[in-house]
């Protein structure tokens, strides 16, 4: 599972070949969340809120960066690092 990025404490990957819809995987300490890229939001797991804000502000600056990666690695491609939450 490729890490992506990491910030504040979270870490950001993506799985190899990975199921529909586009999404990314968000760790904070215990925490797991399976966020939608497309639509934003959470699809399983949970973060705190603060974690989860930060999350989705980050996704929403670097959704297409995101979407190519998802393609990256649906094609068992290296993705590419994205910046972290300034």
């Amino acid at each position: 599972m490729p890490t992506i990025s990491s910030f504040l404490g979270i870490t950001v990957y993506m799985y190899w070949r990975d199921h529909n819809p586009p999404h990314f995987y968000a760790e904070y300490g215990e925490h797991v969340a399976l966020v939608d890229i497309q639509e934003l939001c959470v699809l399983e797991g949970k973060l705190p809120r603060r974690a989860l804000g930060h999350v989705l502000e980050w996704a929403e600056e670097h959704q297409q960066e995101l979407l190519e990666n998802w393609e990256l690695c649906r094609n068992r491609q290296h993705p590419n690092p994205v910046s972290p939450l300034e």
